[in-house]
């Protein structure tokens, strides 16, 4: 279960990061939490260019605020481009509340479930988590 983290969650991923290891799911399952300089991303990079490459190298792209202006804003690029087997795109709510214990436990809850089920969530687009 691989995970691209966009560049606005940068900081915000260690906090996941440290859900994800205190519940124990790394003694379980292969969970990998990949930056942009980890893979070679631009970080201006659009979001296009971000989609195609998650969706190239089996990554699930975990965003906060892509925009959905202009001919190749995230939406759009999802409007244009998803069909029945791409990998969809998480998107964390209200990443203000990452800081509430509660509420990042039941984002961590999410990706879990979305990366053991994937097969349930291709096609789906974007998924708005919790």
């Amino acid at each position: 279960m691989k995970f691209l983290i966009d560049y606005n969650l940068k900081g915000k991923s260690l906090i996941l990061w440290g859900v994800v290891a205190a519940e124990g799911w790394l003694d379980l399952i292969q969970v990998k939490f990949l930056q942009f300089e980890d893979v070679g991303l631009p970080r201006n990079s659009s979001d296009l260019a971000v989609w195609n490459f998650a969706q190239q190298n089996n990554l699930i792209l975990i965003t906060a605020n892509r925009n959905m202006k202009g001919k190749t804003s995230l939406e759009q690029t999802i409007r244009d481009k998803n069909t029945d087997l791409s990998l969809p795109v998480v998107t964390i709510s209200n990443v203000d509340r990452l800081d509430e214990k509660v509420y990042r436990e039941k984002c961590v809850a999410c990706l879990i479930e979305i990366g053991l089920d994937i097969d349930n969530y291709l096609g789906a687009g974007r998924i708005f988590i919790p």
